[in-house]
C-alpha cells in the first residue's frame, strides 16, 4: 500500500514533496516552492498525515532515499533530499535549472 502510494504520485516532469503540516522544514520548503511560477498541476504536496500508512510511507521513502525524514522533495523521479538540500539547489541556481529542465516552470 505505502510503496504503491508513493510510486504513484512520483512522475516525469512533475515535483512531489511528501510533508508533515507540523513539519517546520516542510513549512520551509512549502514557503520556496510555492514562489516559483509551476505550471498548472506540477507541483505536489503530500501530506503523509492524512494517510493511515504514515509510518510504512516514511519506511518505504527510506528504502528509495536513504532518509524517512520529511520533507522528501522529488523534481521528476530523483530525490533531491529535503529543506535544507533544497535551499542549497535553489541559493546556487541549481533548482531553476533542474525545473527548467523538466518543463516545470
Amino acid at each position: 500500500m505505502a510503496q504503491e502510494f508513493v510510486n504513484s504520485k512520483i512522475q516525469p516532469g512533475k515535483v512531489v514533496v511528501f510533508i508533515k503540516p507540523t513539519c517546520p522544514y516542510c513549512r520551509r520548503t512549502q514557503e520556496l516552492l510555492s514562489e516559483l511560477p509551476f505550471k498548472q498541476g506540477l507541483l505536489e504536496f503530500v501530506d503523509i498525515t492524512a494517510t493511515s500508512d504514515t509510518s510504512k510511507i516514511q519506511d518505504y521513502l527510506e528504502t528509495l532515499t536513504g532518509a524517512r525524514t520529511v520533507p522528501r522533495v522529488f523534481i521528476g523521479k530523483d530525490c533531491i533530499g529535503g529543506c535544507s538540500d533544497l535551499t542549497e539547489m535553489h541559493q546556487s541556481g541549481e533548482l531553476l535549472k533542474r525545473l527548467n529542465q523538466i518543463g516545470a516552470l
